[in-house]
């Protein structure tokens, strides 16, 4: 029987829980004894062996490091490895992605290695080709390797990375205290370890960049959700001097290209920020490690060349583990590793289903006339929204109200909104609406998506009939209005990809994109035109 690998994908680090994690770096550590040893009886035992299963890189964005680690760890199973030539490809004839990979899907291909500067493609398709492989009774349901999705994430260098710390701190999972240093905006194998550094259970991390390239607030709240223990420097400079050093430091390459005439003009200073200099030698703490994904900028590198012959250089070993991380990784999901893997230790945290739109008794209500509001009379038959966006400014709520009307329908009946505040001092919206509007289930999951914190009144002959309290949803999907403000991400309708958008809500109230993992609040998430 197969592990239960089989047909896994890899989109995100969190793909891959602690346990499985660490399964995979035990077997990482014996992949390379055997690799050291030439002991080929242990290394057959890693290979998937099989010269008509199908591993297929697909790179749409240049890489040098990832694609060739990929390509030689795919070439150790003795496996079929198929290259897609991105300049070559239907891509550029206006194909789909699902299109794509359902097609390559069913010439037996099983596990596919994707770079794309697409956020949350390999997501999409991981759901898209599953269906296809059960339709056509394909023999396995393909998996999909995130191999870089633009400024998301890069969950094999993560693994790469985790490895090579635990490493260099003798497998010792305690704790770790890191220094993220560079451009933290763009890095996406920064981004990979807001989640994946929950490995260790204490986590320090400092994070050195100038304001321009600061850590995404995405990545910093989550962070801070996974309980790390954070704190920010403008520079390497400011780090030193608060005598909080780290003893692992990883570096990234800052990006500057992408941020403008403004940025470049001001190059050289937040390079300076970022580049490690020699009179800063003598203040680092004792065995310290720098590590870095890889390539170095040859002219203005943030670990300059003189430090590659000294004991800061883990950058080197680290990227030769890349091979061997991912030779398990296809092993893994090739079905060759696995199956001594105790199944109960791969729980995964499951979305919380819970109830986010209360009805109201409302029986007990007299036809005692009410006046909702300064200047709102009360009406005989309709509805009335109540509690819109609490706390706001006038502005802010006379904006949202009018989204609310276009988004669940309203814009075409009588009635009016207004602004009112209450004896706290703080504003809130009341939109009301006369006639005979009845609202669905599916309609009051909307209202509640669009206005969490919303009272709606149904009234008939004066008379509350009907009361309902919304809070916000733990997830949101299925309905055709939702966007995702990211304009590379899969489901946003710039990519004419036609992916429906999905969110889920977060422990500070945002509501994160499935796909590219943007952060919103609940009045950016739907549409503003047609």
């Amino acid at each position: 029987m197969e592990n239960f690998f089989v047909g896994r994908s890899l989109c995100v680090i969190d793909d891959f829980n602690i346990n499985e994690r660490a399964f995979l770096f035990e077997k990482v550590k014996t992949l390379k004894k055997a690799m050291g040893e030439n002991d080929k009886k242990v290394l057959d035992e890693f290979r998937i062996n099989d010269p008509d299963f199908g591993i297929y890189e697909v790179f749409l964005e240049d890489s040098t490091r990832t694609k060739e680690s990929f390509r030689n760890a795919a070439k150790f199973h003795l496996t079929k490895v198929s290259e897609l030539v991105a300049s070559n490809s239907s891509f550029n004839k206006g194909e789909s992605y699902s299109d794509t990979f359902n097609t390559l899907a069913g010439y037996s291909n099983s596990i596919f290695i994707i770079r794309s500067k697409v956020e949350g493609v390999c997501a999409h398709l991981e759901n898209q080709c599953a269906q296809f492989a059960k339709r056509n009774e394909l023999a396995r349901k393909p998996s999909f390797i995130n191999a870089g999705d633009g400024k998301h994430e890069h969950p094999t260098q993560e693994l790469l990375d985790e490895y090579t710390f635990l490493e260099d701190n003798n497998f010792n999972y305690d704790e770790i205290h890191l220094a993220l240093v560079g451009d933290l905006f763009h890095g996406r194998t920064v981004h990979s370890k807001a989640n994946g550094l929950k490995l260790f259970k204490k986590v320090k991390i400092d994070l050195v960049a100038p304001v321009e390239l600061a850590m995404p607030e995405t990545y910093l709240n989550t962070m801070k959700e996974n309980g790390f223990d954070v704190t920010i420097y403008s520079s390497i400079e400011e780090y030193l001097e608060s005598g909080k050093v780290a003893n692992k430091w990883y570096f990234t390459r800052p990006q500057l290209e992408r941020m403008g005439e403004q940025i470049l003009k001001r190059q050289a200073q937040l390079r300076a920020s970022i580049t490690f200099r020699k009179e800063f030698l003598t203040k680092l703490p004792e065995n310290t490690k720098f590590y870095h994904p890889l390539p170095r900028h040859k002219l203005t590198p943030t670990i300059p060349t003189f430090l590659d012959k000294t004991s800061l250089n883990g950058w080197e070993k680290q990227s030769i583990n890349g091979m061997y991380v991912r030779i398990v990784l296809l092993g893994m999901l090739g079905g060759a590793l696995g199956k001594d893997f105790d199944e109960t230790l791969a729980k995964k945290e499951s979305y919380i289903d819970e109830e986010y739109i209360f009805k109201i008794d409302a029986k007990n209500k007299t036809k005692k006339k009410k006046d909702y509001s300064e200047g709102v009379n009360p009406i005989d038959n309709g509805i009335v929204i109540d509690h819109i966006c609490k706390g706001d400014s006038p502005k802010e709520i006379r904006e949202h109200m009018a989204l609310i009307s276009k988004i669940i329908e309203l814009d075409d009946e009588r009635g009016g909104e207004w602004v009112s505040c209450g004896s706290d001092n703080k504003y809130k919206g009341i939109l009301f609406r006369p006639g005979t509007k009845t609202f669905t289930r599916k309609e009051l999951k909307r209202l509640a998506a669009i206005a969490p914190g919303c009272t709606l009144n149904i009234i008939k002959d004066h008379i509350v009939v009907e009361k309902y309290r919304t809070t916000m949803p733990p997830r949101i999907y299925n309905f055709e209005n939702l966007c995702c403000k990211n304009e590379a991400c899969i489901s946003n309708p710039s990519q004419g990809e036609g992916v429906e958008a999905m969110f889920y809500r977060t422990k500070d109230h945002k509501f994160i994109c499935s796909y590219c993992g943007k952060a919103h609040s609940f009045k950016e998430i739907f549409k503003t035109n047609n």
